[in-house]
């Protein structure tokens, strides 16, 4: 024998009471079957508002010709595809529920209330009905049916009327009494149950899975199965998780914990028969049948040491502290004996070391009774101050991680609470269970979601997510989105998804938390009204599910350079091509730093010297292995290395010059490269990447202009005065010569001393053949002397910038997954 039991989803019309038909005929072929049924979906919810609004002396007529439709429509599909079927018969079975219905529900507004028995009985109709249609679908397909009246044969033994609880013993012997009729297919309404009185009950919250579980004991039935509307139990809740993994088995302690901490397709009560019996169970579903399910058994399955992340929702923590906790025999007990006369259930418990306080998760509906009865009972102890004033905390989620491989594993809390740490979530309280299957945390209801992803990717997820934020969206900014779009297949077969959640100019901003569609993203750029708000991409991410949002920065705006503290302490990482913040306060320097390591995030800036190359990973890993700069000597402006290399192939100044403004190498201001300002900045960067504690202010800066030139007027003026510059550089470029030597414009930082200035370079050192735009760096160290270690390469153009900037993006990714 094995049971069968099918959602309301299950049967929601006539189409699906034919699958589920199917399924039960298809299975009989392998081995008896019994057969348990819910109400069709909306019919319950219904009968509940049915209940509600007439005892509250308001109509419920509209949930009842609901409740008509749905049933009329479904007799008449079942009689449209079998004409066989008996639908006098249930239309008449149908109205005569219907007047019974009615004839309760005057006596509900007669009294103004419903009694419990009353309200068992009316919420009871659903799964009766849905047992006869069934039962006249199978008899006209041929098959013989015995129908199981659960007031006779499950029999309560405590719990009252609406949440009743069965006495297996006692409903198992009635059911021997009476023997099985062989070839008969079973059916019994889901949710029900009686007394020895022979009354209507109903067995509460998932009332028809405890009843298979139940019958499923009472007839000692080779398998339980679950039919729902998905493939099984999974890893956690898919709609939150996308790439949640279908669990292919459990074992009933695992079963019991992920369903005790809100795991949808169980219920604790529906575990507890069937763990107790040693009775598999089955999820199935109806939908796709084919598919293998998840078994509940009492094997344990090695292979995943951790099996789900469940959240339970809508708390309420309660802190008890005071002197007089510490050491006082009896204080937990009462505590607990207080709550518990009060009807409420405990769902989490942790207590200090200390023994200083005491904390514990109810449902936020148990609080204000709570406090209550505690104030009450510990009245005494509150006004000598021997405890303080209880502590409230709500709208706070159960976030927990399950698994009987938890308690052999090493690591597994450690891992737990980074994932939390790593999304920016504070845990107010953690406990563990006492069979170390579960460790469990609390944190606010609105970072339930984003907790479970963060975990789920922790133990689970191959697929790693950077949600990024784009700030400046010209040529470098973007190109970088371009990239993107370009590598998303790629990144994708190396389970990397980029969602570009925010793109802004200077003007407007575009944001999605579920990523921008980046084929047209200018156009919709140019339609965005929305105006720049960098808080409101942080508070999008604050209200959002987003677990790793990186702000990416490809201005040169010092206002959004000066908020990078703010983003770190938000959880953002920060990428940029922005050097303004770098090259700031010593004090904002160090800060920025000592946010992103308390933070736990990543503040990267590859691309603010040598633009692609990898200058400043490259510097960070030889000092961090202990090497130590003894000079430095860089050729850092991709414009400058331009002019400067034509210089000795003949060129004039001016002409150069203006050849590379036309290109596009320099600024639309020539001034802005040849003041050697940014050189100084991108110096000033290296110095205090090896360890100097300067500011700009202490880099001496020789501008690439002859001394004392008229460097005034207008970009275009400049210009036309820039052919008086141009003997002085002759001058310089014939002495050059003369020594075999060529004119670059280089930053060197020697003896601790940074300066900006044009050199004459001889044949042998490693900058004289760097031109046409190239950058090159040579580092003399400790380890790399006399020959040093040379980076060089382009050190400008959009796209070389924006890859350093992917680059950079990309890095994010290793604070999150673990291999």
């Amino acid at each position: 024998m094995r049971v069968l039991k099918f959602g309301g989803t299950s049967l929601a019309n006539a189409e699906r009471f034919n699958q589920v038909a199917d399924i039960v005929i298809n299975n009989q072929q392998q081995s008896q079957i019994a057969l348990v049924l819910s109400a069709p979906a909306g019919v319950t919810n219904n009968l509940v508002a049915v209940v509600e609004k007439t005892s509250n002396g308001l109509s419920a007529e509209t949930h009842l010709i609901d409740i008509q439709r749905i049933f009329a429509e479904l007799i008449k599909g079942l009689k449209s595809t079998y004409s066989e079927l008996a639908d006098d018969l249930l239309k008449t079975l149908f109205e005569r529920e219907l007047s019974h219905l009615g004839e309760l529900l005057e006596g509900v507004r007669l009294l103004s209330q419903c009694p419990a028995s009353i309200e068992a009985q009316i919420l009871s109709k659903g799964e009766l009905l849905s047992v006869a249609c069934m039962r006249q679908l199978l008899i006209a397909k041929g098959h013989k049916v015995e129908v199981i009246k659960p007031q006779q044969k499950l029999l309560s033994k405590k719990g009252g009327y609406l949440e009743a609880q069965i006495d297996i013993e006692a409903s198992r012997a009635l059911f021997e009494a009476e023997g099985i009729v062989k070839g008969a297919i079973y059916l019994m309404p889901g949710f029900t149950a009686g007394n020895a009185q022979g009354e209507t009950l109903v067995l509460g919250r998932n009332g028809s899975d405890y009843s298979a579980a139940v019958l499923a004991a009472c007839l000692k039935a080779q398998c339980c199965e679950i039919w729902t509307d998905v493939d099984g139990v999974y890893s956690c809740d898919p709609r939150l998780v996308k790439d949640a993994q279908l669990l292919s088995s459990l074992s009933y302690a695992e079963a019991m914990e992920l369903s005790y901490f809100g795991a949808k397709v169980l219920h604790p009560k529906t575990i507890a028969p069937i763990a107790q019996h040693h009775i598999p169970c089955l999820i199935k579903n109806t939908n796709n049948p084919q598919a293998p399910g998840t078994l509940i058994g009492g094997e344990v399955d090695d292979e995943l040491y951790v099996k789900g992340i469940t959240d339970l929702k809508n708390l309420t923590l309660l802190s008890i502290s005071g002197p007089g906790m510490k050491g006082i025999v009896g204080m937990a007990g009462r505590i607990f004996s207080t709550i518990s006369r009060s009807g409420v259930s405990l769902i989490l418990i942790s207590q200090s070391s200390s023994e200083y306080s005491l904390s514990f998760c109810i449902h936020e509906a148990d609080t204000d009774k709570t406090v209550a009865v505690l104030q009450d009972e510990f009245t005494l102890e509150f006004e000598k101050k021997l405890l303080e004033p209880i502590n409230i905390i709500e709208n706070q989620a159960i976030i927990s991680l399950v698994g009987d491989g938890i308690k052999s594993t090493k690591g597994v809390a450690a891992r737990f609470l980074m994932a939390m740490n790593e999304a920016s979530i504070n845990v107010v309280a953690i406990a563990t269970s006492s069979e170390e299957r579960s460790i469990s945390a609390v944190v606010s209801n609105k970072k339930s979601q984003e907790a479970v992803a963060a975990c789920h990717h922790c133990f689970f997820g191959s697929t790693q997510y950077i949600d990024l934020f784009l700030i400046g969206c010209g040529g470098v900014g973007g190109a970088l989105v371009d990239q993107i779009h370009r590598q998303q297949t790629h990144l994708a077969d190396r389970n990397i998804q980029i969602r570009v959640c925010g793109v802004a100019n200077s003007r407007v901003m575009l944001m999605d938390e579920k990523g921008i569609e980046l084929d047209n993203w200018r156009d919709l750029l140019k339609d965005a009204t929305n105006p720049l708000s960098l808080s409101k991409m942080q508070s999008l991410v604050n209200d959002s599910h987003i677990i790793n949002p990186v702000i990416v920065d490809c201005t040169s705006n010092d206002a959004i350079a000066a908020r990078y503290v703010d983003f770190l302490g938000a959880g953002f990482h920060v990428v940029t091509a922005n050097k303004k913040a770098n090259t700031s306060s010593m004090d904002y320097y160090r800060q920025l730093r000592l946010t992103a390591l308390m933070k736990r995030r990543k503040f990267l800036y590859d691309t603010n010297v040598g633009a692609g190359l990898p200058v400043i990973e490259n510097m960070q890993n030889l000092f961090n292995a202990g090497d130590q700069l003894v000079k430095f000597n860089g050729i850092l402006s991709g414009s400058l290395s331009f002019i400067f290399g034509k210089l000795d192939e003949g060129q004039s100044f001016s002409d150069v010059t203006t050849q590379a403004r036309n290109m596009g190498f320099t600024e639309p201001d020539p001034r802005d490269d040849l003041s050697g300002t940014d050189v100084a900045r991108k110096l000033l960067i290296l110095a205090r990447e090896a360890g100097m504690e300067i500011s700009l202010d202490d880099v001496e800066i020789e501008q690439a202009l002859p001394p004392g030139f008229d460097d005034t007027g207008t970009a275009d003026e400049f210009m036309a005065r820039l052919p008086e510059a141009d003997a002085y550089f002759k001058e310089l470029q014939a002495k050059a010569d003369e020594n075999n030597q060529v004119l670059r414009y280089i930053g060197s930082i020697v003896d601790g001393k940074c300066k900006c200035s044009i050199q004459a370079v001889d044949a042998d050192d490693p900058l004289n053949k760097v031109k046409d735009g190239e950058n090159a760096l040579a580092f003399y160290s400790q380890y790399y002397q006399p020959i040093p270690l040379v980076l060089r390469g382009y050190g400008a153009g959009t796209e070389v910038t924006a890859a350093g900037v992917f680059a950079d993006v990309l890095r994010t990714l290793n604070w999150k997954q673990e291999f």
